[in-house]
């Protein structure tokens, strides 16, 4: 991507993503053992949005109730602020609110909509994935708080770990985009 303007332009990628509570159920393990391992009961959720340069492995996000075209307005009004004097180009994917009439773009932010059914397309699906293997796997939750706690500490621990990130998001054909 080029800019005839005169801040730098860099790629940003944004999805969402959900987490809840959770329970033991079964799973596959060696005979005779029959391993017990959480999953999901409880419809309460929250949810993560998250933006990642990937680089230079910056990554901010916000943790909020439900997702809508208000909140992503709120959140991308949050990247615009993180990343000043800079133009983001951000991708997302055809979820209603990434399209929705009332979404405000701010002016240092250009989406750009990735094809149907392409979430490996997305760096950031790197994000969550590493999220919920390494802060969440096997482990039972027992309220929202304890969720979000859990949440709220990765969250920061990778956004204080530009090295990290970078080694999930920086894929060969993003290289080609600058």
């Amino acid at each position: 991507i080029r800019s005839t303007r005169q801040s730098s332009i860099s790629t940003r990628c944004t999805p969402m993503a959900s987490w809840a509570i959770s329970s033991c159920r079964r799973c596959w393990g060696p005979l005779p053992l029959r391993p017990r391992v959480p999953s999901q009961i409880v419809r309460e959720y929250v949810y993560a949005y998250g933006a990642v340069s990937p680089s230079d492995g910056q990554f901010v996000s916000l943790i909020l109730p439900w997702v809508d075209a208000s909140l992503m307005s709120l959140f991308l009004a949050h990247v615009a602020d993180s990343f000043p004097g800079e133009h983001c180009a951000i991708c997302l994917d055809g979820a209603g609110w990434h399209k929705a009439s009332d979404l405000v773009v701010p002016a240092s932010v250009t989406p750009i909509f990735l094809p149907p059914y392409s979430p490996e397309l997305n760096p950031v699906e790197h994000i969550w994935k590493y999220t919920r293997e390494n802060d969440f796997r096997n482990h039972l939750c027992q309220s929202m708080t304890e969720v979000m706690d859990i949440l709220e500490r990765s969250l920061h621990h990778l956004g204080n770990d530009p090295h990290l990130v970078r080694s999930m998001t920086h894929f060969d054909w993003i290289s080609t985009l600058s």
